[in-house]
């Protein structure tokens, strides 16, 4: 039977908070936007680690964002190892978190339906 608050779940948000921290205090490249840490998933054996973030800006900023990150990827690892107190430092993967773009696409087609079905009446 799993535990309610596995060690993984643990480490995740551990790093979590650790990155958010080095990338706003620390990692100087300007490709680095308003990056948002929503979530870190870790593998079983600690070994990887992938981190979903979000950035405001369009797709370019994106790609630029995305860019940046994995190449401060190793910088980011050893500033954890120096932090913290694992016996081993995952590998990061850096993901897109599109949720709260697709959420917005949703509301809107949500609202624009919502709009369709009271105009369509004789009493407005």
């Amino acid at each position: 039977m799993p535990r309610d608050y596995p060690r993984t779940r643990r480490v995740g948000e551990l790093l979590q908070r650790e990155l958010a921290v080095l990338i706003r205090d620390r990692l100087k490249d300007p490709d680095v936007g308003m990056v948002t840490l929503s979530d870190v998933e870790v593998s079983r054996d600690l070994a990887h680690a992938k981190v979903y973030y979000t950035v405001l800006g369009d797709t370019q900023v994106r790609e630029r964002t995305q860019a940046a990150l994995e190449r401060a990827a190793g910088f980011l690892r050893r500033e954890l190892g120096r932090m913290l107190h694992l016996r081993v430092i995952p590998q990061l993967h850096f993901v897109h978190d599109d949720t709260m773009e697709r959420g917005n696409r949703v509301s809107a087609l949500i609202d624009q339906a919502l709009g369709k079905s009271r105009g369509g009446g004789a009493n407005e």
